[in-house]
């Protein structure tokens, strides 16, 4: 796991930014798998500057988004499809027919999503770079405390603190959703390279469990312990809670080293 702490949450998105810019310009037809919390809204920012500017195209990229809400049309402005329509895909040129949520139709058995989103994943040639942020309980995509670390793409029941950490979306009249349908934590596992971004204090102790912590259901992020791609973003605030911190620091400047000499390595 590589941790990189920045100085503020700007330049965690620029660093993030960059990232995924240098995988698109080596591998255009990079399958990304994107996460649509409010700390990735300022690397898609980044990402559409980037492209306003004709530095990346997005024209044979396909994508896979974490999480959505079941029970949610897709044309409601609370989705997570609206959410990725605003934010990045209008004003990219993705074409929309390479664009996936695990969405669920009206009439159709959300018990059986999953397995076909799996499918669609399986079929595009598996995630080449997934893309997360980190809930304060823990959380990627809304694989809850407790869930199976082994788990698949499947229906789950969002927590109180995760139900209320997105209250502030909802208007006291709209209907907030219970539940998900949400990629498991072995369908993240399996990307090939995983980027993760966290900023502010409120993230801080996840993110010092997930790093320092052991590695448990109850901390659901800290199984990126266990895949050898990860590199995680954070700025001061949300890596305020770290033991090892000089290490990170001093281990991120040998690496900065190693680019110099030999190239950034975008490869995914």
């Amino acid at each position: 796991m590589e941790i990189i702490i920045l100085k503020d949450a700007d330049s965690v998105a620029a660093f993030g930014g960059e990232l995924v810019a240098g995988l698109l310009r080596v591998s255009p037809a990079t399958v990304l798998g994107l996460a649509s919390g409010g700390t990735q809204l300022a690397l898609y920012h980044k990402l559409v500057a980037k492209h306003r500017a004709g530095e990346i195209s997005f024209r044979q990229v396909t994508t896979f988004n974490l999480d959505e809400y079941l029970g949610v049309t897709p044309a409601n402005p609370q989705s997570y499809r609206a959410y990725m329509q605003r934010v990045l895909f209008d004003h990219v040129d993705i074409d929309p027919r390479r664009t996936f949520l695990p969405e669920c139709a009206e009439g159709q058995n959300p018990l059986l999503v999953g397995r076909l989103y799996e499918k669609k994943i399986s079929a595009a040639g598996g995630i080449d770079l997934q893309i997360l942020g980190i809930g304060v309980n823990g959380h990627i995509g809304f694989n809850e405390p407790s869930s199976s670390l082994n788990s698949r793409t499947r229906v789950k029941t969002l927590t109180r603190q995760t139900v209320a950490d997105n209250s502030r979306l909802f208007s006291a009249s709209e209907f907030q959703p219970r539940l998900a349908l949400t990629m498991g934590i072995a369908t993240i596992m399996d990307a090939r390279r995983i980027l993760l971004l966290a900023t502010g204090e409120k993230k801080a102790e996840a993110v010092a469990k997930m790093i320092e912590g052991p590695l448990t259901a109850m901390c659901p992020a800290s199984i990126l312990q266990m895949h050898q791609r990860v590199t995680v973003l954070l700025d001061e605030a949300a890596a305020g809670q770290l033991k090892n911190r000089d290490y990170y620091d001093w281990t991120h400047l040998q690496s900065q080293s190693l680019q110099e000499r030999f190239g950034l390595d975008h490869e995914a």
